[in-house]
């Protein structure tokens, strides 16, 4: 094997670590650099789509994950008085997928059961308290420099280091598109709104011209999330009272729930110019970060990393040129744009249509793909990302 210096990863988040642990099957070397003391306990993301359980399942993760996390079969989309507009049942995608249901599992838990999983194989290190600065390409091998000056050297570097990504501003890579206007704020409760709503499915979105919400349930805890306007101060919307309000919306009359952990958070459109610069790669966050209606970005990067390491490997294995690094680009670059930008944007318009037309049309689209079978798996297809990756995998 020409390549001995290892590859470098940089971020030990659950992009970070797929990517490893991907290399590591493929018989690589692997350095992990982590800027914290170690592996994040972040809730975070908390949704894992179908293909991406099947990613994680050859990667040795899955079957420990859903030991740990709730599967959510059903998705619904409901209206403020909770009527139910439609309903999806993943179930009905079995003939496509080993795992035909959303898992619901803090992001937190895969990086574990991965570190787990890593930590004593040959091949494998990871550092903490390592933060990246910088990087450089030079040409025949990379190097990774620590805030304190340290290099590290590698064979290739993988950014997978969020949104505000060292790797990617080292590399002059531009990151254009938009901040959206509001927040979004995360509420966790322990108190069980099945207990109140009949019927309610553990991953469900409410329409509402005046202010959407959804409700997603993880172990233990609900997660209710809320639009906040630009105008309302950070410190009046950490306050129990606004919680108050906000919980409110979901049932009249109801409200006042323990709060168990509450996230504010600015919400982006936002995607590299380019996933591939040289020896230097980018991928989950670091290359495109959106709005999380639809569990989109953290199982994208998921995808972007499994993909990567497949070509990855042949590059360093010599079986395959080094242009297909820029594959790697063309494809899940294309995708982020064409799929993910496209339809995260969608779904955030679609929830807060204002007018009785537009409401009415979403409505109605809704319902016409959940009319029969065979239109719900076409449905299904897409907002499970199977149609995202059959696309990438079109690209030439």
């Amino acid at each position: 094997m020409p390549e001995t210096k290892p590859v470098l990863v940089v971020g030990a988040g659950p992009v970070g670590m797929v990517a490893a642990a991907a290399l590591i099957r493929q018989g690589l070397a692997v350095t992990v650099l982590e800027s914290g003391p170690t592996i994040s306990e972040e809730m975070r993301a908390s949704t894992f789509h179908a293909p991406t359980l099947d990613m994680l399942d050859d990667l040795g993760a899955a079957q420990e994950m859903i030991h740990q996390g709730l599967k959510g079969p059903i998705l619904q989309y409901r209206r403020r008085d909770q009527s139910v507009i439609a309903q999806f049942d993943f179930g009905i995608l079995a003939d496509v997928t080993r795992h035909p249901f959303r898992l619901q599992c803090e992001q937190f838990k895969l990086t574990r059961i991965l570190y787990a999983l890593l930590k004593d194989k040959p091949g494998f290190s990871i550092r903490f308290n390592a933060r990246v600065a910088g990087c450089t390409d030079h040409g025949d091998g990379v190097e990774a420099i620590l805030e304190d000056g340290e290099r590290i050297a590698g064979s290739y570097l993988i950014g997978a280091d969020g949104a505000r990504s060292a790797v990617r501003k080292a590399a002059d890579i531009a990151f254009d598109g938009f901040t959206w206007p509001e927040r979004f704020l995360v509420l966790s409760t322990e108190f069980d709104f099945a207990s109140i709503i009949p019927g309610l499915a553990d991953v469900s979105y409410y329409a509402d011209p005046e202010e959407w919400f959804f409700l997603l349930r993880v172990p233990g805890v609900w997660r209710a999330m809320f639009p906040v306007a630009a105008e309302v101060s950070d410190e009046e919307v950490m306050t129990d009272a606004f919680s108050r309000a906000r919980f409110a919306r979901v049932v009249e009359g109801h409200g006042d729930y323990p709060v168990k952990h509450r996230t504010l958070y600015r919400v982006h459109q936002r995607v590299a110019a380019t996933f591939h610069k040289g020896r230097l790669l980018l991928a989950g966050d670091a290359a495109h970060i959106n709005n999380p209606l639809g569990g989109m970005g953290l199982n994208g990067g998921v995808h972007d990393a499994v993909n990567l390491v497949d070509k990855l490997a042949g590059v360093i294995r010599g079986e395959l040129d080094e242009a297909e690094l820029d594959h790697y680009d063309r494809q899940r670059r294309g995708v982020t744009v064409e799929h993910v930008q496209r339809q995260t944007i969608t779904n955030k318009q679609n929830l807060e249509a204002k007018t009785p037309e537009d409401q009415k049309a979403f409505q109605a689209r809704l319902a016409e793909a959940a009319s029969e079978p065979a239109k719900a798996h076409s449905y299904l297809l897409g907002v499970s990302m199977i149609n995202s990756l059959r696309r990438a995998a079109e690209i030439a």
